[in-house]
């Protein structure tokens, strides 16, 4: 973030108010948010991001088996867009 804090400030204060709107306990409570963007950052392929987000997910108190499970789903999920993109395997038979 220092690159944006830095060259565009006022966008980097739209990411983190951004943040500090999502990540609280609301009807889905902080553990449950984080479990959710760990799963999302394994899909997106941000590292950085899973790291992160487990980390956080871990001190709002997810077990590793939860965290586990998140990243279970999010495997689910990019095997089955796999095999669903397209429909090409109709054309192939």
């Amino acid at each position: 973030m220092t690159y944006l804090n830095e060259r565009l400030p006022e966008t980097a204060e739209a990411l983190a108010n951004m943040r500090a709107s999502i990540f609280k306990d609301n009807s889905l409570d902080t553990r449950t948010k984080e479990l959710i963007a760990t799963a999302c950052a394994v899909l997106l392929r941000c590292e950085k991001c899973t790291v992160i987000h487990s980390q956080r997910a871990k001190e709002k108190g997810a077990t590793e088996d939860e965290i586990a499970e998140a990243l279970s789903v999010a495997m689910f999920i990019a095997a089955g867009s796999q095999i669903h993109w397209t429909d090409a395997y109709e054309k192939i038979l």
